[in-house]
């Protein structure tokens, strides 16, 4: 049984659903894609409202139709917007006004204004060419969360008005209270619209709610006509769209656009760099949060750069077509998506029902009551609005995030949505640095005294490691080390930086690094150095990211380097050999030149033998030359020898799949190998080969057991020895495994 994610939305999707999608989408895009249109253009002059009005429109249907063809987002519905009509009115005020030192009549300031358009579209294809819009992919969900309930609360304080019919500029406060500016006809058209909105979906899925919804508040605007007889008119009444005729029209806007660039000249781009850099980057981020909030409904992932690619070309065609730019809108998309729309389909049917509305249906978009396309946004923003959050405020781990959603959407009300995106971006960064520094980049830490490296090591060497152990610290960092972290880990090190020689970091779940970490390193080294000692690197991902190419950017630094500096070593287990080695030659055990051939009575498991059995055992012992790389026996081969190292060493390689090994251990001299088949005479479960020149002794099972007929005696002990050898290996193990599960 598969479950819904809770607060998304159906993934089903029709030709029907978006066609339904868009039509509705396309009765809220269009009013204010004309508002926004006439709020640019009123500021020239009130002969220029017409060609605001026609501006707006020719907008939504460009940027409708050409946007979701390029960019493909599922549910996006694109036109002019608040961001376009806030930048764009500032430019033509401060243009009319001269305050820019250059004071422009009202034609010019329209070639102006297209010509910002036209930058700010190249910009944002520019912007989704190199790649820009993946950064919106690091925002965190409460920030999503509180954009898309302080859209909602946004929503639902500019639709209230409407929804009462209240005066324009009255105060919502005082209007709520005051029953006698309500506009009751308006008031009850939205009522009705929002109560089929909620119940529709119980009586029918197959028709959107918000269709039914327009339908009801339209029949009930209808409706009421016999007792209000000023609702049968269409001209001043304030409850209905009203009428879209405008001066110019179409093809006048789009050759007066055209003649508008003829009279480009240098200053004139000067003027409009600033404010088309501005709306770019506005309008990008406008879409691009429209976008997250959308992921987060439809549970479906957008292409952030091929969107902004998208919304350039329709920013770019609304331009050159005499239209008002815009971006990915955060209230018709809803509609559209709550209404069935699923896909790029919807957004081009929006598009092409704007124009075929402006040419055929004008009437019908006039008649349209604001009572009811407020009840739709109402319903629609309580949807919106994320409930959920006020669960984290239950708990004391949530309280944070609730916090930052609670910012959000108190910045989104009191400023802007914008202005709303940085803070919650910014607060997400703020807690991002807090729990690192709360948290540690040490997720293990051990000396060598507690873990060894694969080399088997004689017994002598063993203990003097086990005495001078103290001398290496092995440290597994985890996270992103930056100047965040860096001082907690230098905290934390610092007791072993003023007594130890050898600090190990292994670095393979490390995820980041910066200079300030990169420096600290240079500091470690140079305290350590001061003892003879040194800084080593194991699991450096430098193989695996670009980005994560911790050896190549600290030897740019010169942090690492061969002539000097801190080590780094191909893997863990030849680091920790390294320091072993290291230790050991401190304390005299040093292997100088080459190492002698041992006879039967140097090896451990022998020492204790008289001369009598040594010389039986040694009949039964064969000798075994290897050069670097030759194989004493293979994963599955079947024999019963086990074999003691003379001179040189091998390393015990476990098969894997795909042709890859694990490096199990490596066998010194004076050790011993293939003592489990010795016992079972069971099949080899690993390869052995030489590391280097090696010599070994065979002692084959069966000619063993062939001396032990004669003498029983040497059976018992050789087998007491080999149990005890096998007993203090697996001690030692266990010993080691403690360690590194210790949390």
């Amino acid at each position: 049984m598969s479950h819904q994610p809770k607060g998304s939305l159906s993934e089903t999707t029709s030709l029907s659903g978006d066609l339904l999608g868009g039509l509705t989408a396309m009765l809220v895009a269009l009013p204010s894609s004309i508002a926004f249109g006439v709020l640019v253009y009123t500021i020239l002059g009130r002969e220029y409202v017409g060609q605001g009005a026609v501006a707006g429109a020719i907008g939504a249907a460009a940027i409708g139709l050409l946007a979701p063809l390029f960019g493909r987002t599922d549910g996006l519905i694109s036109a002019p917007c608040a961001p376009a009509a806030a930048v764009l009115s500032a430019l033509a005020t401060s243009l009319i006004a001269g305050q820019t030192g250059t004071k422009l009549a009202p034609d010019n300031i329209v070639a102006s204004l297209a010509l910002a358009a036209l930058f700010s579209a190249l910009l944002q294809i520019g912007y989704g060419a190199l790649g820009g819009g993946k950064l919106i992919k690091f925002i965190p969900y409460p920030v999503v969360s509180g954009y898309l309930s302080g859209v909602a609360v946004i929503i639902i304080l500019g639709q209230l008005p409407k929804l009462f019919g209240l005066p324009k500029d009255t105060p919502l406060l005082h209007g709520l209270l005051s029953p006698t500016l309500w506009k009751w006809p308006g008031l009850v058209v939205g009522v009705i619209t929002i109560v089929v909105m909620l119940f529709a979906p119980r009586l029918t899925e197959k028709i959107p709610s918000g269709i039914l919804g327009l339908i009801a508040g339209m029949a009930t605007y209808w409706a009421l006509t016999p007792f209000v007889p000023a609702l049968r008119t269409l001209e001043n009444n304030p409850l209905v769209i009203g009428s879209l005729q405008a001066s110019g029209g179409f093809f006048n806007t789009i050759l007066s656009r055209a003649q508008g660039f003829f009279a480009i000249d240098t200053a004139m781009i000067k003027l409009v760099l600033i404010p088309a850099l501005t709306l770019s980057i506005l309008l990008s981020i406008d879409t691009l949060k429209t976008c997250v909030v959308l992921d987060a409904l439809t549970q479906k992932r957008h292409n952030s750069n091929r969107e902004l690619i998208g919304q350039g070309l329709g920013n770019l065609g609304a331009c050159l077509l005499g239209g008002m730019p815009g971006a990915g809108t955060m209230g018709p998309s809803l509609v559209n998506v709550s209404s069935g729309g699923r896909t790029p389909r919807s957004g081009i049917a929006e598009g092409v029902g704007v124009i075929l509305t402006l040419v055929i249906f004008q009437w019908m978009i006039a008649w349209v009551p604001l009572g009811a396309l407020a009840g739709i946004m109402l319903v629609v923003a309580g949807r919106m609005f994320d409930r959920q959050m006020f669960r984290l405020w239950r708990y004391p781990a949530g309280r944070v995030d609730f916090a930052v959603i609670m910012v959000v959407i108190i910045v989104a009300v009191t400023v802007d949505l914008i202005a709303a995106s940085g803070v919650g971006v910014a607060c997400a960064i703020l807690l991002f640095i807090r729990d690192q520094v709360h948290g540690t980049v040490i997720r293990r830490k051990a000396y060598l005294n507690q873990v060894s490296s694969k080399t088997r090591r004689l017994a002598h060497e063993r203990e003097m490691l086990a005495q001078l152990g103290e001398q290496g610290v092995f440290c597994e960092l985890q996270g992103n080390l930056f100047f965040g972290t860096t001082d907690q880990l230098f905290s934390q090190l610092e007791p072993d930086l003023l007594s130890k020689r050898f600090i190990l970091l292994d670095m393979r779940r490390v995820q980041s690094m910066d200079y300030t970490a990169a420096h600290l390193f240079e500091q470690m080294q140079a305290r350590l150095a001061k003892r003879d000692g040194q800084l080593l690197f194991s699991g450096m991902p430098s193989a695996l990211l670009d980005q994560r190419n911790f050896e190549h950017y600290l030897a740019q630094l010169g942090v690492v380097g061969e002539s000097g500096g801190v080590m780094v070593a191909e893997t863990l287990d030849s680091a920790l050999e390294w320091i072993e080695e290291r230790i050991l030659a401190s304390a005299g055990l040093t292997k100088n030149g080459e190492e002698p051939l041992l006879g039967v009575r140097d090896f451990e498991l022998f020492r204790s033998f008289d001369d009598a059995t040594l010389s039986k055992i040694s009949a039964c012992l064969r000798e075994v030359s290897l050069q670097p790389g030759q194989k004493v026996f293979s994963a599955g081969d079947q024999d019963d020898e086990i074999f003691l190292v003379r001179r040189g060493s091998v390393r015990i390689m476990l098969p894997l799949e795909g042709g890859k090994r694990h490096h199990l251990t490596t066998v010194g001299q004076g050790n011993f190998f293939g003592e489990l088949s010795f016992l079972d005479r069971g099949v080899r479960s690993a390869d052995v080969e030489a590391k280097v020149s090696t010599e070994l002794y065979a002692l084959s099972r069966a000619r063993f057991d062939e001396q032990t007929q004669a003498d029983a005696e040497i059976g018992v002990q050789v087998f007491a020895q080999l149990a005890l050898a096998i007993a203090n290996h697996l001690r030692r193990t266990d010993a080691e495994l403690q360690v590194l599960q210790e949390r």
